[in-house]
């Protein structure tokens, strides 16, 4: 994980532990769902400018949990009433991209990326190709980021264990797109997404845009 020394940007320097390791935690993982998302969009045949919308989505598409986790933070269980405050984050990160003027696709493909093929996601429960275009490629990204990445209760999967849990699941995704992510797994540039250097080059520019745009002063509002 990037250790950031938040000593070098002065909006960042006074916020709560809480949002401090939420902070880090949304830019890293969106760093990687970005970057997945564009490997993926390019073997579905989608242009540059697609490619630079869902790169966006990617990056963002988490940004509302910096404020929300600071009433979870530490917590290895979540009890129902905090399980279902904490799936409000894709609906509090629509608001403030929304607020902030981002594309309607940028927000469409972030309030659904955790809606599941066979509608058994949220926040709206939506099926097959209502769920929007943007979503289902991120869904399938961020779903195989958060396998590969530890979490407090329980260990990464590998690469393959990743994808072993996403076949026996094939009901939550856009087959076509999953078929499309199979092959991104085995291409050139699908090492090079998970670089630790090259993370913490990107962590560190979108630390400096957060801070210079109202996107940081907007996602702590309330």
């Amino acid at each position: 994980m990037v250790d950031f020394d938040f000593q070098e940007y002065s909006k960042l320097e006074t916020l709560e532990d809480s949002i401090k390791s939420e902070l880090v935690d949304v830019i890293c993982h969106g760093i990687v769902v970005s970057n997945l998302a564009v490997l993926l969009s390019r073997q579905l045949g989608e242009n540059d400018d697609f490619c630079n919308e869902i790169a966006i989505a990617g990056l963002l598409h988490d940004i509302g949990k910096i404020k929300m986790n600071r009433y979870l933070y530490g917590k290895d269980a979540l009890a129902v009433e905090e399980m279902k405050y904490f799936r409000m984050h894709s609906v509090y990160s629509y608001d403030v991209l929304h607020k902030l003027n981002y594309s309607r696709f940028i927000q469409e493909a972030v309030y659904h990326h955790h809606e599941n093929y066979d509608g058994s996601g949220y926040p709206d429960n939506l099926t097959g190709k209502d769920i929007p275009y943007g979503a289902r490629i991120l869904h399938v990204c961020d779903v195989f980021a958060a396998l590969t990445s530890d979490r407090s209760y329980r260990a990464a999967f590998d690469q393959e264990g990743a994808v072993e849990v996403m076949l026996e699941e094939t009901k939550n995704f856009d087959i076509e797109i999953l078929v499309a992510f199979q092959r991104v797994l085995h291409s050139d540039e699908f090492q090079a997404v998970f670089d630790l250097e090259e993370i913490e080059k990107m962590s560190e520019k979108f630390m400096e845009y957060m801070c210079q745009s109202d996107l940081l002063e907007e996602t702590l509002q309330n």
